[in-house]
């Protein structure tokens, strides 16, 4: 749910997007479906702002509006929102599915590193 400096930190998807910015990337990708209406959702996407400055390059953190992109949202089966998918060379390999502690989190992310 970007949408302040500290939230400047996930890089926006959409249905155009995502495959070329998420399914295409040589590292892991956190998506964060979140929807405006969705109090938990901005508590995650703080979260995650502040996990994107701990992980650096090593992850890449997305937001997608599943309202304004309800193709992926669809295609990925996302029924609730915050769901947050965790893709590695295009497959999901995570999924975190309402909201969570940051350290939750943080623990979640650092299992989907290489090495």
């Amino acid at each position: 749910m970007p949408q302040d400096t500290e939230q400047a930190r996930l890089t926006t998807v959409t249905d155009e997007t995502f495959a070329a910015t998420v399914l295409a990337s040589t590292r892991p990708v956190v998506v964060d479906f979140w929807a405006e209406w969705c109090p938990p959702c901005r508590v995650v996407s703080k979260h995650l702002a502040e996990l994107a400055a701990e992980f650096g390059d090593a992850l890449l953190f997305a937001a997608l509006d599943s309202d304004e992109n309800p193709a992926t949202t669809r295609a990925y089966g996302v029924m609730s929102m915050p769901t947050l998918l965790v893709f590695r060379h295009g497959e999901v390999v995570g999924s975190i599915v309402g909201a969570r502690p940051k350290n939750h989190l943080r623990l979640s992310f650092a299992r989907h590193l290489e090495g």
